[in-house]
């Protein structure tokens, strides 16, 4: 049976460069001629980290830049949600073995303790709701 990866791997050993690609169908509520980039974990997890501490940002906000940044009509969902997941779960990952917290993606600042997609990180929302009021009430 093969080994299962590490979110680390996932997101280090992430097969495809970031690409734009022009849609023929309507996809996610995009109309056919849309160009959406699929960007990568890494640029995921590099958004996470421009966002100042004590501050939030929202995904819709990481995909306006991701596209921004590509020169796109915008971000898929689809795929900005998959990479905020391993983004997510590779810096939680890195807490458990160690890491401080100044040295991962603080995912927290972007994805909303509400969201389905906290609901499916191991760390789970209430994590996240810890991290956000730590860092609105002084050092972590």
């Amino acid at each position: 049976m093969a080994r299962r990866r590490s979110w680390r791997e996932k997101h280090d050993n992430h097969a495809k460069p970031a690409f734009v690609t022009k849609i023929d169908k309507t996809f996610c509520g995009y109309p056919p001629g849309t160009r959406l980039v699929v960007a990568t974990p890494g640029e995921v997890s590099e958004y996470f980290r421009r966002v100042p501490r004590g501050q939030i940002r929202t995904v819709d906000q990481l995909r306006a830049k991701l596209a921004a940044d590509h020169g796109a009509d915008a971000a898929c969902p689809m795929t900005t949600g998959i990479f905020c997941r391993i983004a997510a779960e590779a810096a939680f990952e890195a807490l458990n073995a160690g890491a401080a917290r100044s040295e991962v993606a603080p995912f927290w600042r972007v994805i909303e303790p509400e969201s389905p997609l906290a609901r499916k990180l191991t760390c789970g929302p209430d994590f996240i709701r810890r991290q956000r009021d730590a860092e609105s009430n002084g050092p972590v």
